[in-house]
C-alpha cells in the first residue's frame, strides 16, 4: 500500500478490520437495538457521494458546508466584532518564545491561549492553530487551561520554523465553561435551543485564525489546524467549515454513526463531539468538507472511544471522494500503537504531514525530535484574576438566539404566516426523522374481550417499521362503536400507564400480568363508559409501558436518549410520531372511522400529545394535565425552540380543536387564549381549569362532562 496513505504503525490490514463484528457495550434494550440498526444501515449509505463529480462538487460543498454551520448554531454567523487581544505575558523556551493572551470571539467571551514563535522571526511563517483535547490541568484548585497539557505541540511547532497557537477549550480552560450538557447534566434542551458546545469551539477556532492574521510573524496563506480527541473534533469543525486552513491533521477525533450508536463509543464522549444532527449525517460528510485540502486522519490501532474499524471506514470513503476529485495524494491515514492517549508516534505523524504540505518537505524526510514538555503549567496561565464580565459559564444561554415570546397576533394574515412557518420548522428540523410512508394497517386482526358489560379490544401494530406498539379500546359491551359520542384515546406516560393497567387488569386479568388491580379506579371507569356513549383508547409509546426504561439505570437512559439525538431526531420525537400512529390505528377498528377523536395525557406526555394533535385529522378536543410552560423543561425536539416554545404550539393546537389545560398558571397560556379571541374561535376554544386532585389520569374527569363540548 502506498506511503501516502499509511504512515507508520499499521498492524492491522484495513479490510480485515471494517468486517471485524463488534459487541454492543451495553445491553440496549428491544426493540430499540434492532431501531437503531436499521436507522444507522439509512443514514450510513454512500449513494449521496454517487452525484458527485470534479465540475460540481464545489457548489454540493458550499451547501453542505451551510447545512453544517446550522446543526452547529452557527447560522446566522455571530457578530464578528473586536477581539480585543491582550497579551498578559511571555515566557522564554529554548529558541522560542511564549506569548500569553487573550481575546474575546463574542463580547465576554473570552478565549484564553498561549501562541509559541520562534525567538527571531525575518519573515512571515507558516502557522498552527493547535486545539485541545480533554486534558485537566488545574493547581491548588486554579484551572492552568489545558492548553497547558498540550504545550509540546506548540514548543515543537516553534523550534521547527513555525507559529503556533495553542487554544483552551471551554469546559477545561482558565473559565470553566461546559461540555457535559446532555452528557450528565441533563440540559436536555440543548439540542432543543439547536445548542451544542461544539459550535463554541469551533467558532472559537475561526476567531483565533482572524486573531492570527493580525499577526506580523504569520503567513496568512499557509494555516494549518490539528488537534487530539476533543481536539480532533474541532480540527474536523474548523478545517471544515473555513478554508482559509489550508492542511488539516484531526487526530482522533472521528468515526462512524455505527461506532457511536451500535458499539456503544457515544459513551465516552460528551457534547463537543457532535453537531445537531438535523441533516442526519454520518460523519463521512464531515470528513468530505475538507476534500481537496491535504488531510491527514490520525489514530491510534486500540482506541476504545475511536474504533479503528469505523476510522479505516471514515479514511476509506473519504479517499473515494478525493479520488473522484482527482486528489487521492492530498489524503492519508496515519495508525499508530497504542490506546486513547497523546503518543509520540501520532505527533511525529502530523509533524511529518504538516512539514510536506505548508513547507514543501519531502515525504520521507526524517522528524529530527520528538515533542516535549518545557514549561511547569504555571508559566504559562493567561489570568492572574478572572474577569468579572466574563460569558463562558452561561454561553449555552446565549450562543443560539431562541425564539422570542410570540408577539400578539394581528389579523388572520399576520397568524396564518406564522402558523405556515412554524409548522413548516417543526417539520423540517424538528421531526424530519418521522416516516416517509403512512403507517401499515395491523398485521394481525384485534383481539376482542368482554367482561362485566365492558368490551376490551387490542390492536397490534408497528407505528414504524421494528417499534411495536399496542392499542387498547375500552368501551360498553353490545355498543357499536359508530354509535359512540366519542372516544378518548389517553396517551400514558410510566405514571398513567400504572394506573391504567391498575384499572384494566381487575376485569381482563389475562392481558395485564403482574398489574396491581385498582377496584376503585375499574369501578370509575366501568360506571362512566355504562352511563356514556364514550370510547376508551390507551397507547404507551416507545420507551413506556411495556417498553418502559424505568428500569434501566439513569446512566443507560442518557445514553439512549443520546444516541437518538445522534440519529436526527430525540426519543420525544419519535414518541409524538407513536401517538399520530395510534390515532391512525384506532381509526381501523371497527365502527370507529368517524368517532369525534379526543386526546388526553399528562405531564411531558401532554406536550407530545400537543405537537402530536397537529398531524392529526379531526381531532376535537385536547384535554392536557399539568403541561409543562416550555420545552426547557420537558418535551425535547431537535432545534424547537429556535422557533416557538409550547404557549405557541397551544396556540396551533387550538385552531384546529379545543384545548383544556389543567394547570394553576394560566399566565404561559394568554397568547393561546388571546389568539383564539383575536381570530374567532370561540370563548371556550382554550380553557384553562384547575389541576384534578390525582396527578395521575387516565381519563377525563367521572362526570365532569356529559357530552362533547361544541367546537
Amino acid at each position: 500500500m502506498s506511503p501516502r496513505h499509511f504512515f507508520l504503525f499499521l498492524s492491522l490490514c484495513a479490510s480485515a478490520v471494517a468486517q471485524t463484528p463488534r459487541e454492543p457495550r451495553e445491553q440496549i434494550p428491544a426493540p430499540f437495538h434492532g431501531y437503531f440498526q436499521r436507522r444507522v444501515a439509512a443514514l450510513s449509505r454512500e449513494d449521496w457521494r454517487a452525484e458527485i463529480t470534479r465540475e460540481n462538487w464545489r457548489a454540493k460543498q458550499a451547501e453542505m458546508r451551510g447545512q453544517l454551520q446550522r446543526m452547529l448554531g452557527l447560522d446566522p454567523w455571530p457578530a464578528r466584532g473586536e477581539l480585543q487581544p491582550v497579551i498578559t505575558g511571555t515566557v522564554p523556551g529554548d529558541g522560542y518564545v511564549v506569548e500569553k493572551l487573550h481575546f474575546q470571539s463574542l463580547p465576554g467571551l473570552y478565549v484564553t491561549g498561549d501562541l509559541y514563535r520562534p525567538e527571531k522571526v525575518t519573515a512571515p511563517l507558516p502557522t498552527v492553530l493547535y486545539v485541545c483535547g480533554h486534558a485537566n490541568v488545574v493547581e491548588g484548585g486554579v484551572s492552568m487551561g489545558n492548553k497547558t497539557g498540550y504545550q509540546h505541540h506548540g514548543s515543537w511547532f516553534a523550534r521547527h520554523g513555525y507559529v503556533c497557537l495553542i487554544i483552551d477549550t471551554i469546559q477545561l480552560g482558565e473559565i470553566r465553561g461546559e461540555h457535559h450538557g446532555t452528557y450528565s447534566k441533563e440540559r436536555w434542551w440543548w439540542p432543543a435551543r439547536g445548542y451544542t458546545p461544539a459550535g463554541v469551539e469551533a467558532w472559537n477556532g475561526i476567531r483565533a485564525l482572524d486573531y492570527l492574521e493580525t499577526r506580523p510573524e504569520v503567513d496568512k496563506t499557509k494555516f494549518a489546524v490539528t488537534g487530539r480527541s476533543g481536539g480532533g473534533a474541532y480540527s474536523w469543525w474548523i478545517a471544515a467549515l473555513d478554508e482559509r486552513v489550508k492542511v488539516a491533521v484531526p487526530t482522533a477525533g472521528i468515526t462512524t454513526l455505527h461506532n457511536h450508536v451500535l458499539d456503544g463509543a457515544i459513551e465516552g464522549h460528551c457534547d463537543c463531539m457532535f453537531m445537531v444532527n438535523t441533516e442526519r449525517w454520518d460523519f463521512d460528510r464531515v470528513a468530505a468538507l475538507i476534500a481537496p485540502r491535504p488531510l491527514l486522519i490520525a489514530n491510534t490501532d486500540s482506541d476504545a472511544i475511536f474504533p479503528l474499524d469505523g476510522v479505516v471506514e471514515i479514511f476509506n470513503r473519504t479517499r473515494a471522494l478525493y479520488r473522484t476529485l482527482g486528489q487521492e495524494d492530498r489524503v492519508g491515514l496515519h495508525i499508530a500503537e497504542g490506546p486513547h492517549k497523546d503518543t509520540q508516534p501520532l505527533n511525529v505523524g502530523a509533524f511529518h504531514w504538516i512539514n510536506r504540505w505548508l513547507k514543501g518537505a519531502d515525504r520521507m524526510d526524517l522528524i529530527d525530535e520528538p515533542a516535549k514538555k518545557r514549561h511547569e503549567p504555571r508559566e504559562l496561565r493567561v489570568f492572574t484574576e478572572l474577569p468579572k464580565d466574563e460569558r463562558v459559564t452561561t454561553v449555552d444561554e446565549f450562543f443560539v438566539p431562541a425564539a422570542a415570546a410570540p408577539r400578539e397576533v394581528k389579523s388572520a394574515e399576520d397568524w396564518a404566516a406564522r402558523r405556515d412557518g412554524w409548522m413548516k420548522a417543526l417539520r423540517s428540523e424538528s421531526f424530519r426523522a418521522w416516516p416517509s410512508l403512512p403507517v401499515k394497517p395491523p398485521a394481525v386482526k384485534p383481539a376482542v374481550l368482554t367482561a362485566d358489560g365492558l368490551q376490551m379490544t387490542t390492536v397490534d401494530f408497528e407505528s414504524e417499521p421494528g417499534m411495536p406498539l399496542r392499542l387498547w379500546v375500552l368501551q360498553r359491551e353490545g355498543l357499536p362503536g359508530d354509535q359512540l359520542d366519542l372516544v378518548v384515546l389517553n396517551v400514558l406516560d410510566d405514571a398513567a400507564w400504572k394506573d391504567f393497567t391498575g384499572l384494566a387488569a381487575v376485569a381482563f386479568p389475562a392481558l395485564f400480568p403482574g398489574a396491581k388491580p385498582s377496584a376503585k379506579g375499574y369501578q370509575e371507569e366501568r360506571e362512566m363508559l355504562l352511563k356514556l356513549k364514550w370510547g376508551m383508547a390507551y397507547v404507551a409509546p416507545r420507551a413506556t409501558g411495556p417498553q418502559s426504561w424505568a428500569a434501566l439505570s439513569k446512566v443507560k437512559q442518557t445514553h439512549l436518549r443520546r444516541r437518538c439525538l445522534l440519529l436526527g431526531e430525540s426519543l420525544e420525537s419519535g414518541q409524538v410520531w407513536d401517538v399520530q400512529a395510534a390515532a391512525a390505528m384506532l381509526r381501523t377498528v371497527a365502527g370507529f372511522a368517524r368517532v369525534p377523536l379526543w386526546l388526553q395525557s399528562q405531564n411531558a406526555m401532554a406536550a407530545n400529545t400537543l405537537y402530536a394533535s397537529l398531524f392529526i385529522p379531526e381531532v376535537k378536543r385536547l384535554d392536557l394535565h399539568a403541561l409543562p410552560a416550555s420545552h426547557r423543561d420537558a418535551a425535547q425536539y431537535l432545534n424547537v425552540l429556535r422557533h416557538l416554545d409550547l404557549p405557541a404550539a397551544a396556540a396551533l393546537a387550538a385552531e384546529r380543536a379545543t384545548v383544556a389545560i389543567y394547570t394553576d398558571d394560566a399566565q404561559p397560556w394568554q397568547f393561546a387564549q388571546q389568539t383564539a379571541a383575536k381570530l374567532g374561535w370561540g370563548e371556550k376554544r382554550v380553557q384553562i381549569r384547575k389541576p384534578l386532585a390525582d396527578e395521575t389520569v387516565a381519563a377525563p374527569p367521572p362526570g365532569e362532562i356529559t357530552k362533547p363540548r361544541s367546537n
